[in-house]
């Protein structure tokens, strides 16, 4: 008696993008070698074979979560850099859009921070430096032609304001919860402030 073939799962884009969120949750609150893919599948309340009818392993669950937050980033700040605006306005608008990117993919941003140098090593996340090359030469041109242009002080080390400024930013990322008191914008408003104006009371 032949035996019934058993139907074969399709996943559906919903289901794969619920799963890519609890993996990029796992990722960020375990670390890319302490994760396995049977931890990502409890968290799913799925079989570990069964997420495989989704992803072949885990490298290609946190290959698509930082390629899709850094295909998203890039879209936004692509946009700020051919806008023509003036140095000041392009370092805000950057600063904005790195706040909302935190509140769309907080995980992903967390796993970034810590995996970026060490999963650049492979060949298959070489687009990791790539982008951090691109993101400093935007980064450090806006600054260096706001010194130029007289916006910014001219006494300014470049290179140690671009770090300020980006780790000042992306450290939001262990602290802040989407759904909060304060928008990304409103948050992106108090940092710019304090980046651009300081704090202390003007006499």
């Amino acid at each position: 008696m032949p035996t019934k073939k058993k139907p074969q799962v399709t996943p559906t884009p919903e289901r794969r993008s619920e799963l890519l969120a609890t993996a990029a949750e796992v990722f960020a609150a375990q670390g890319y070698n302490a994760t396995t893919v049977r931890r990502i599948a409890d968290e799913a309340g799925m079989l570990a074979g069964s997420l495989y009818y989704h992803f072949d392993s885990k490298e290609s669950m946190i290959e698509e979560i930082l390629s899709t937050f850094l295909d998203e980033l890039w879209q936004g700040y692509d946009a700020v850099l051919a806008a023509g605006l003036g140095p000041r306005e392009t370092i805000e608008a950057l600063v904005t859009e790195s706040f909302r990117e935190i509140d769309r993919h907080r995980p992903a941003v967390a796993i970034y921070q810590k995996e970026s140098r060490h999963l650049a090593t492979q060949p298959r996340f070489a687009y990791l430096t790539d982008s951090q090359t691109k993101f400093e030469k935007a980064w450090l041109g806006t600054l260096e032609r706001g010194v130029a242009e007289g916006t910014f002080r001219d006494d300014l080390d470049i290179r140690l304001t671009y770090r300020f400024v980006r780790d000042t930013v992306w450290v939001a990322a262990s602290w802040y919860r989407p759904g909060g008191h304060h928008s990304p914008e409103e948050i992106a408003r108090q940092y710019l402030s304090m980046v651009l104006d300081g704090i202390a009371l003007r006499t």
